[in-house]
């Protein structure tokens, strides 16, 4: 049987373009705002709010343990998490490229419905469009989303303390390497899957347990080293890890270790790094710990004075190294 198929006519926003919409996303997304077709989605909502964007080109477009709508819709909550925020409404434009199979597009339109289910967020409004065979890569996506802040002060660089402890909420790392199995022909016989998921019910936790936290932030592009130093140096303090309290899995360090490539540089999508005074890190471990997103989270590092604006890692053998941020791009294409 000869597979259905995206054509510019899908993009032309005619009787394809409606089709489209109505056979293959309206009926995917339990949403009101998203049923009315408005030019623009009409919403309710009060308090204090954040807003975020971002674009997803992640290649290939499925992977262990997740694929792009997946990581569309992760990606935007954990950047609401990030800041306390609890995500309420979400949009998505889908780029289409010409020859995308019609199948594909649904498996990712259910991933995303899901997710956005395991969330609790609605996707209210988006677009579609779509280009000539050979000007994308079968799909991108880009997905903005607003969300209520639910912490005061709002947890930022700027709060962090000297003392302060650093958690990670499970290991580093699975992400980035997942994508590389998918995209080569590297370790077929690994178990490597994604930590690709939204965190924000793991950090919802965190604030009803009325736990201060001072910052928090995705380890994403750049990996967990690249993480720390951002926040090095816009707090001005020095964040130190120890080396061997690092959750890595044994998997993702043997494939590292086979390729000469460092984890601490390797994206994750689904985990965050949460800066905390001392004295809330154990209640903080125990909360995390107890929701399935965190039963690996561990306490890393803490925040000192000097050296000002500098991650360090103390390694095993008793030294320390600067951790910089990621010159170049270890593994494009991840998210």
């Amino acid at each position: 049987m000869k597979k259905e198929i995206i054509t510019l006519a899908h993009g032309s926003g005619g009787r394809p373009t409606q089709d489209l919409i109505e056979r293959h996303i309206l009926p995917r997304f339990d949403s009101a705002p998203l049923k009315q077709l408005l030019d623009s989605a009409l919403l309710e909502c009060s308090g204090r709010l954040a807003f975020t964007t971002d674009a997803f080109v992640v290649h290939p477009i499925f992977f262990p343990g997740g694929d792009i709508g997946k990581l569309a819709v992760s990606g935007s909550i954990n950047d609401l998490a990030a800041v306390a925020a609890e995500p309420l409404f979400l949009s998505a434009s889908l780029i289409l490229e010409e020859g995308l199979e019609v199948e594909e597009l649904d498996r990712v339109l259910e991933s995303m419905s899901r997710t956005c289910k395991e969330a609790g967020v609605a996707l209210v409004t988006g677009d579609t469009k779509v280009v000539e065979k050979g000007a994308g890569d079968k799909l991108y996506i880009s997905t903005s989303a607003i969300g209520v802040r639910r912490q005061i002060p709002d947890p930022q660089p700027a709060l962090i303390s000297p003392g302060d402890a650093i958690l990670v909420t499970g290991p580093i790392g699975e992400h980035g390497m997942a994508v590389l199995q998918a995209r080569e022909s590297f370790f077929r016989n690994l178990e490597l899957q994604s930590d690709c998921a939204p965190v924000w019910p793991l950090i919802d936790s965190l604030v009803k347990a009325g736990l201060k936290i001072n910052a928090m932030r995705d380890p994403t592009r750049g990996g967990l080293a690249t993480t720390l130093a951002e926040l090095a140096r816009e707090s001005g303090l020095c964040l130190q890890a120890e080396e061997d309290k690092i959750p890595i899995g044994e998997t993702v360090r043997a494939a590292c270790d086979m390729l000469g490539l460092d984890p601490l540089y390797l994206a994750c999508e689904g985990r965050m790094v949460i800066i905390l005074p001392k004295k809330n890190a154990e209640k903080a471990l125990t909360v995390l710990k107890g929701h399935p997103l965190g039963t690996q989270a561990t306490l890393i590092g803490e925040c000192l004075e000097k050296p000002e604006g500098v991650a360090l890692l103390s390694t095993r053998i008793g030294g320390r190294r600067v951790l910089a941020p990621l010159s170049g791009e270890q593994l494009p294409r991840i998210c």
